[in-house]
């Protein structure tokens, strides 16, 4: 009876008053006991353990009675010894030598590039990285490292060329100079510019000495100037007093000329 007078309560009544599930149900479940607890090991399990233990056998030779072992040395084979040979012969044999960044460009513009620098005496080289930084490291240039770190080559040469390897890097761009050493003196790409807009040695010496005749010459004519002046003045006295006594007018001299300038 309650069964069917509570079906007949929900089929009469309203759709939405109809009984209906949540679609989202929280259940609550209890924690798990714990089962496992830590338990101290039998103490006859204990001795068996420790009784086979693995105990390593001693060394015959104490260790601190054994010899230290050598460090092994790598040794070079002879093609890396002429490479580092060939790279203190460029450093020391040239007085311009420069360190461009390389990048890939095509065989033709990289020969017409090696061209146009041999009309002026440089030399393009390529080199490796592990051989320039070990040979660096142990002279003068060692400044030059932090410059050998993608691909580089070497553009050197026995003269200081440096406004005619601007002109020609000019029209490679995939070359870019990084930094140079001109006469033992390391000079970065702007100072290398600068080095390039400097007149020739030759024309600088003439300048030099040109400007050092000068003042000597200034000091000199200053030093003979008054006592040329002096002479010019006792010659016209001299000649007023032989003047004087033989009546004829004296004729001005040079000296009162000069004087009156």
């Amino acid at each position: 009876a309650p069964a069917a007078k509570m079906a007949a309560l929900s089929g009469g009544a309203a759709p939405w008053r109809r009984g209906w599930l949540p679609a989202l149900q929280f259940v609550r479940r209890g924690s798990k006991a714990v089962t496992r607890h830590w338990k101290a090991m039998h103490f006859q399990r204990q001795k068996l353990m420790a009784v086979t233990e693995y105990l390593a056998p001693r060394p015959a030779v104490p260790p601190r009675c054994l010899e230290a072992p050598r460090e092994r040395i790598e040794e070079d084979n002879g093609y890396v010894r002429l490479l580092r040979r060939q790279v203190e012969e460029a450093f020391r044999d040239n007085r311009m030598i420069a360190v461009c960044q390389y990048n890939s460009m095509p065989g033709e513009d990289m020969v017409m590039m090696r061209h146009y620098l041999r009309k002026y005496n440089i030399e393009v080289k390529f080199v490796l990285n592990e051989i320039v930084r070990p040979v660096l490291s142990q002279t003068k240039y060692k400044n030059l490292l932090p410059l050998f770190v993608a691909r580089n080559i070497l553009l050197v040469s026995r003269e200081t060329k440096a406004k005619e390897m601007l002109r020609v890097l000019k029209g490679v761009p995939q070359i870019n100079l990084l930094g140079a050493c001109i006469d033992d003196t390391i000079l970065s790409r702007q100072g290398v510019e600068n080095f390039a807009k400097l007149p020739p040695l030759e024309a600088a010496q003439g300048q030099t000495v040109g400007s050092l005749a000068l003042l000597p010459s200034q000091t000199s004519s200053l030093l003979q100037r008054s006592p040329a002046y002096l002479t010019a003045l006792l010659d016209q006295h001299i000649r007023q007093l032989q003047d004087g006594k033989t009546g004829t007018p004296a004729e001005p001299g040079p000296a009162q000329s000069s004087g009156a300038h």
